[in-house]
C-alpha cells in the first residue's frame, strides 16, 4: 500500500469534530468540503450567525432566482385519434445522418455490388437483419469497422452524412 492510497488518519478527528460543531455526524468524506463547512460553523458561532435582514433579503432572492437554466423539452403532439381511423405512426428517427427506411445503399466492395436496404429499425444485407450499420459491415469484411465510414460513398448523396 502506497502513501497515497492511505486513508488519512486526521479523517477520524474532523469527523469527530463536525459531529461536536453540528450535532450530527456525516459521512462526507471530502475534505476540502469539511474542512470549509467547519470553518463556517467556528466563524457563526464566535461572530454570530446571519441577521435578521440579511436572511430576509436571501429568502427574497431564492423566491425570485430562476432556478431552470435550459428550457424543458416540449415532447412531440400526439396526433388525435379519431374514430374509424389508424393512429398515424410518429416518425422517429434516432440517427439524422441515415437516409429514410426504403433506402438502397449500393457500394462496390471487392468487385461485388453490395445492395443494403434500409429499414425503420435496422438494415437488411442478403436476406439477414442487422440492427446497425456497422454489424452490416462486419458482416461483409469479416472484420469491425465503423459503418459510416465504410458506407460514406453510399451515404453521400443519400440525404445522410458523407
Amino acid at each position: 500500500m502506497t502513501a497515497n492510497s492511505r486513508p488519512s488518519r486526521a479523517a477520524p478527528r474532523r469527523t469527530l469534530a463536525a459531529a461536536e460543531l453540528f450535532g450530527e455526524t456525516t459521512s462526507a468524506n471530502n475534505r476540502t468540503w469539511l474542512l470549509r463547512r467547519l470553518a463556517w460553523r467556528l466563524q457563526s458561532l464566535t461572530e454570530g450567525d446571519l441577521s435578521a435582514r440579511a436572511r430576509q433579503r436571501a429568502a427574497e432572492l431564492a423566491d425570485d432566482a430562476d432556478l431552470r437554466t435550459t428550457v424543458p423539452r416540449v415532447p412531440m403532439p400526439v396526433p388525435a385519434i379519431v374514430e374509424g381511423l389508424q393512429p398515424l405512426a410518429l416518425a422517429c428517427r434516432c440517427d439524422p445522418r441515415l437516409p429514410l427506411p426504403g433506402t438502397v445503399l449500393t457500394r462496390g466492395y471487392k468487385g461485388q455490388t453490395l445492395y443494403i436496404e434500409v429499414l425503420a429499425e435496422g438494415f437488411t444485407y442478403a436476406g439477414q437483419s442487422y440492427k446497425s450499420l456497422s454489424a452490416v459491415a462486419k458482416a461483409i469484411t469479416g472484420a469491425h469497422c465503423n459503418g459510416f465510414h465504410f458506407f460514406r460513398s453510399a451515404l453521400a448523396g443519400r440525404g445522410g452524412a458523407a
